[in-house]
Formats: C-alpha cells, sequence, structure tokens
C-alpha cells in the first residue's frame, strides 16, 4: 500500500476499499494500544443507521475506511471488540450503535465528552470546541452536513473526517492528565463502565412510548394505546428498515391517542392522516384502538396543573444540586437532570444520581433534602 494511506500530514489520504488494505491495517491495529475512533452515517431513510464511513487514528497514522466498497469489517473485530487496545470516541452513543452489527460492542472505551464533562466542561461539548480549547486547534466545518453515501468522496470531505479521529490520541492524554490531577479516575472508570451495555444501543419496542412527548396526563386506556400504537409502530419500522416516523409520525400518533378514532371515516379525519396510510395500516391501528378497551365517548384528557408545593421541592432539590456541583467544579447536568430530581421526589429510588459515584458526591444531600 502506498505511504500516503497512512500519514497524518495534509495531502491527500484515500480511504481503504478493498479487503487487501483493510486485512494489512487490521494488522497495524492489532499492535495498538489506543485507537482513534469515529464515523461517518447516514440514517434519513433507514431505521438502522446505514455506515457510510469509518475514521481511524492511531500514533502517527489516521485512515479511512470505506464500508461501501469493502463491506466486511470482519478483520477489525477482534481489536475494537476487546481489550488491550483502549478505543478513543467523542459522544461515543450514536458511533457504538451504527457499528454494533458490523463489529459487535466496541470496548473498551474512552468517551472524550464524558471526560471533559468530569473535568468542569459542559456535558454537551462538541468535539471541535474541545479540540480548540484543550489543543489550541482550530477544525473545519465545511462538511458537517454532508451525505456521506454519495461516491466519490471529495479530497476535503476525507480531510474533513480524519480530522474527527486525528486528536483523539492528544485529547485523551490531556484529558487523563487533568482527571488523575482531580482525583476522579474512579469516576471515569464507572462512566465508562456503563457505556459497555449493549442493552443502551438498542430500543425496547415495549418502552418506545417513554420517546414521546406531550402525552401526559392520560386515563389509563389513553395510556394502554399509547404504549400499544409505540410498539407497533418499532416493530413495524425495525421489521421494514424505514424510520419510524414514515410508518406514523409523532403527531398522528398523539391524535390517536388522545382523539380515539373507532372507524376508518374517523381515522381519516385526524388533520394530516394520509390516505396510504389507512389503506396500508388502518386495520391494524383501528384493532390496537379497540383493544385499549376506552369508554365511548372517550374521558376528556386532563392536563395536570402546576402544583406549587411540588415546584417548591424541585427548585430544593435544584439548589441543592447546583451547590454541589459548584463546590466540584461541574456543570449540574453532569450529576443529575431535571428528571433525575423528579423521580427523587416520585420516591424512585433507582434514579441515576443514586448509583455510584454521584450518590456519594449529591446523592445521599439529595435525599436529605427530599
Amino acid at each position: 500500500m502506498h505511504n500516503k494511506t497512512h500519514c497524518t500530514d495534509r495531502r491527500t489520504v484515500h480511504p481503504i476499499t478493498t479487503p487487501e488494505q483493510l486485512a494489512e491495517i487490521a494488522d497495524r491495529l492489532a499492535s495498538q494500544t489506543v485507537i482513534g475512533l469515529d464515523t461517518e452515517f447516514l440514517r434519513e431513510r433507514t431505521y438502522h443507521a446505514q455506515l457510510c464511513l469509518l475514521q481511524l487514528a492511531w500514533t502517527g497514522a489516521a485512515v479511512c475506511v470505506d464500508p461501501l466498497a469493502v463491506t466486511d469489517l470482519a478483520p477489525l473485530r477482534a481489536t475494537l471488540s476487546a481489550p488491550p487496545a483502549v478505543k478513543i470516541l467523542h459522544a461515543s452513543r450514536q458511533d457504538l450503535e451504527v457499528l454494533l452489527p458490523a463489529l459487535g460492542l466496541v470496548r473498551p472505551l474512552f468517551d472524550t465528552q464524558i471526560a471533559a464533562a468530569l473535568t468542569g466542561e459542559s456535558a454537551q461539548i462538541g468535539y471541535a470546541e474541545l479540540v480548540r480549547r484543550l489543543l489550541g486547534v482550530e477544525l473545519a466545518k465545511a462538511h458537517t452536513r454532508a451525505d456521506w453515501s454519495r461516491r466519490p468522496l471529495s479530497a476535503d470531505q476525507i480531510e474533513y473526517a480524519l480530522d474527527d479521529v486525528r486528536h483523539l490520541l492528544a485529547l485523551k492524554e490531556a484529558l487523563q492528565e487533568r482527571i488523575e490531577r482531580l482525583g476522579r479516575l474512579a469516576w471515569l472508570a464507572e462512566e465508562f463502565a456503563a457505556l459497555e451495555d449493549p442493552a443502551t444501543l438498542t430500543v425496547d419496542p415495549e418502552q418506545a412510548w417513554r420517546r414521546l412527548k406531550g402525552c401526559s396526563g392520560l386515563d389509563p386506556g389513553r395510556q394502554r394505546l399509547l404504549r400499544s400504537l409505540a410498539a407497533w409502530r418499532e416493530r413495524r419500522a425495525l421489521e421494514r428498515d424505514r424510520p419510524r416516523g414514515w410508518i406514523l409520525d409523532d403527531e398522528l400518533l398523539r391524535a390517536i391517542v388522545l382523539r380515539v378514532p373507532r372507524t376508518p371515516l374517523a381515522l381519516s379525519a385526524l388533520p394530516g392522516m394520509p390516505a396510504g396510510l389507512i389503506e396500508r395500516c388502518g386495520a391494524e391501528i383501528l384493532a390496537r384502538v379497540q383493544a385499549a378497551e376506552i369508554p365511548d365517548p372517550p374521558p376528556p384528557v386532563s392536563r395536570p396543573r402546576p402544583d406549587p408545593l411540588r415546584n417548591a421541592q424541585l427548585k430544593q432539590l435544584g439548589t441543592v444540586l447546583r451547590d454541589a456541583a459548584a463546590e466540584l467544579g461541574l456543570s449540574p447536568e453532569v450529576l443529575a437532570t431535571r428528571r433525575d430530581l423528579e423521580q427523587l421526589l416520585d420516591g424512585r429510588d433507582d434514579t441515576a444520581v443514586l448509583r455510584g459515584w454521584r450518590r456519594e458526591v449529591v446523592g445521599e444531600r439529595l435525599l436529605a433534602a427530599r
């Protein structure tokens, strides 16, 4: 293979497009202790994201693998899905989800966004901003919305993609040093261990209803219908590999739950209801409406009224949270979200803020305040 495939300067770097080239890269990776990793993918027309590019970096080298040209990534699996090499990613969840079918669970991990948050940076700090702050390097933003499934890729696109991994090793080194200085290596290990649960990378259809907003205050019948429709939509999207919104968009799903149409005519009267959807799925949707056993006419939807006492309690917990975060030099959302605080008020003891290092630094204080 030509030498320029592996160099990290700004000359044209050609993607890996043949099994022979991939085998050579796999051999080189097998001896590495740290590997930078990123992906470019497309999920506009499918349920499962389409992996369009895989970027890899190690000491002194960075390459792009074109999975549309070399479709079997199995030679990389042994190195990327097991120790000893640490795989470095930024905001890794979507990358892990995309890579799961081709490579299995990528591990062990070092997520630079999570690590940065434990040093006091914003919980959602972007890669380019982190590179700018820690390394003093300005990255190009020209291809943030590129269609990575189109070929050929331009030289600028390839350079942009490679920049997403070229700095990961240096970021890890800088962040690990900071975290060690802060005495938070145990926190970091706990955070990364949580990323190695494959269950977090897939959606359980029976839990798909939790993703929907604007469905609070439902009576039991409508709650049954919401769960049933959301699970049906998730399974159908999964089976057909189509975005869930193409099966039934959120607005229409909410409208069905709230209005409870019982006939094809009532279903077709919902604003924005496509005739084709009724032809394809009308009978299945109406069967779920019937199975939910909602009285006719359905009870009115009661919107929960603001509870002054609960709001005051949430405010008090928020004060405790912000005080703890300030003492630690962290953003409050790194310790707990508003949802965590609401779950605490509901008496739940399985929320994230009551587990591991978070319980020690703020969870017990929140429990006392509750």
